[in-house]
């Protein structure tokens, strides 16, 4: 299937590792050009020169603190100096700390803001306007299944990436007229570094140890497995695609049946 990807520039934000990275892969696969933003260069740097040797795109990276909205506005900036033009947005940044509601302090919930909800809002308003001027867009925002089903521990997940799932429907409206789309995809437990973080946390919280966490959860998963980064990514690429032209505030998991919602 030809998604339509070839000529189009996405700006993919925590890119270096993980969903992000995976996701930058997948559309570099697809013929993007690809801004990949982070906070840790070295790795940044890895994942711009392996993504470019696999796939041949033209792959640049820019360090950022998305959470920071004077980096995201210079991180812009630099993109479309290099590159012309942003035609997908993909917002994704790390998962705050796992913690109970008794654990956080009003610092932690200002990082949290600043970090989840806030990154996603500046990096839309800092692409969206020339997205809606030219009449094509994509905004793809990586939220998380505690959306739907809050995860027990997540407090500060569970709270702000609803909020930007409520960012994200709305903006998706007022945006529509205008050729561009905006989307949610939910990752379930998937195989990265961020598993490994709150298993290590709930371990430490209930005196246990992450293996039995990471067991714990394989159980309630309908597929007794945890997902594997490569496929959120296919999904995004979809997203973006012109293929997808007529979805939009929608929030799509990519969880294994994990969620036990209707809809």
């Amino acid at each position: 299937m030809d998604l339509g990807l070839r000529g189009k520039v996405a700006l993919v934000s925590g890119a270096s590792k993980g969903l992000g990275r995976a996701i930058a892969h997948e559309l570099a696969n697809e013929g993007a050009s690809l801004v990949l933003c982070s906070r840790g260069k070295e790795a940044l740097t890895d994942a711009r020169d392996r993504i470019a040797a696999d796939t041949g795109a033209q792959v640049i990276a820019i360090p950022a603190d998305v959470s920071r909205g004077e980096e995201i506005r210079e991180l812009v900036r630099a993109s479309v100096a290099a590159l012309g033009r942003i035609d997908i947005l993909v917002t994704n940044a790390g998962g705050p700390p796992s913690a109970t509601f008794d654990a956080l302090s009003p610092k932690m919930w200002d990082e949290a803001v600043r970090l989840t909800l806030m990154s996603a809002v500046e990096l839309a308003a800092a692409v969206v306007p020339a997205m809606r001027e030219r009449g094509w867009g994509r905004v793809i925002n990586v939220t998380s299944i505690a959306v739907k089903q809050p995860v027990s521990g997540l407090m500060l997940s569970n709270s702000l990436r609803a909020a930007v799932t409520g960012f994200a429907r709305t903006l998706a409206n007022e945006v529509a007229p205008f050729g561009v789309t905006v989307n949610n995809v939910m990752p379930g437990y998937t195989r990265t570094e961020r598993i490994e973080e709150i298993a290590s946390a709930i371990a430490a919280r209930e005196g246990t140890s992450a293996e039995a966490a990471r067991t714990r959860w394989e159980a309630e998963i309908p597929m007794h497995r945890f997902g594997e980064p490569r496929e959120l990514a296919a999904l995004v690429a979809f997203l973006a695609s012109e293929r997808a032209g007529y979805i939009t505030g929608s929030s799509i998991a990519v969880d294994g049946g994990w969620i036990r919602s209707l809809v």
